[in-house]
């Protein structure tokens, strides 16, 4: 009887051996090929996954977006969108109270009084951003969104020397591209509402029950067609702060 020489064992013939060289050698190479097919893409395909910005978000922290901030302290915070300005009897009442008050500004809107503005200041006016021409944002490309929040950053920057950190969409509208050009322009929140004093000068209120609570943002608007005088609207709104056992606060030092 013809003897062939002993195997180790556990060591696979030559014909089984090629075949499971050649797979391994497919499984290595078929990542390298997509990669070379995605790297020779359009770059208009590759954006089509997705908006570049979203991509380099990933990670980030998105501005909040607030109608309430949560505090102990028995305060509200009194905002203004534009038009504000038109009334010289309002401006008087923020000096003589020195109300800490919170003006959100579009460029074209407020841009001509922008030196009265700046004399408000010093008594407690903060100035805040509002877009540059009250485009609602809902809906535009991340490029759109973004020029019309930075730009007004720009242009409050240039007027008044400050770095504006809180915004407010135009029409309380936004969606999560607002939300990325809002941090890719240096905003740390947007500011909604819970309380709207409306055109009669009564609260309105967007949730829960109808008082005021200590944290509240109230929104009022300064050039409601059918409005009452602004400043009468306002001082009638100091006495339903005060009679609930509130006051006004500052709401940059709360955001």
């Amino acid at each position: 009887m013809r003897r062939g020489r002993s195997r180790p064992a556990g060591t696979a013939p030559a014909a089984l051996l090629l075949p499971l060289l050649s797979l391994l050698l497919l499984f290595l190479l078929l990542p390298l090929t997509a990669c070379d097919r995605l790297a020779a893409a359009p770059a208009e395909h590759a954006a089509a996954a997705g908006d570049p910005a979203q991509d380099a978000d990933r990670g980030r922290r998105l501005p909040p977006v607030v109608d309430h901030v949560r505090t102990d302290d028995p305060v509200v915070f009194l905002t203004y969108d534009d038009s504000a300005e038109r009334d010289p009897a309002f401006a008087g009442l923020i000096r003589e109270r020195r109300l800490p008050v919170t003006l959100f500004l579009t460029d074209t809107v407020a841009g001509p009084a922008y030196g009265d503005l700046a004399g408000l200041r010093p008594f407690g006016a903060s100035l805040q951003n509002h877009t540059l021409d009250h485009r609602s944002l809902r809906g535009l490309p991340y490029a759109g969104q973004r020029a019309e929040i930075c730009g007004q950053q720009t242009k409050l920057r240039s007027r008044f020397g400050v770095r504006a950190h809180l915004f407010r969409p135009p029409h309380g509208t936004y969606d999560t591209t607002t939300l990325r050009a809002a941090a890719d322009c240096g905003i740390t929140a947007l500011v909604l509402w819970r309380a709207t004093l409306d055109a009669a000068g009564d609260l309105t209120y967007t949730r829960g029950d109808h008082r005021l609570h200590p944290g509240d943002i109230i929104a009022v608007d300064p050039d409601h067609p059918t409005a009452t005088n602004l400043t009468a609207r306002t001082e009638r709104l100091l006495e339903t702060i005060e009679e609930q056992g509130l006051r006004v606060g500052n709401l940059e030092n709360y955001l």
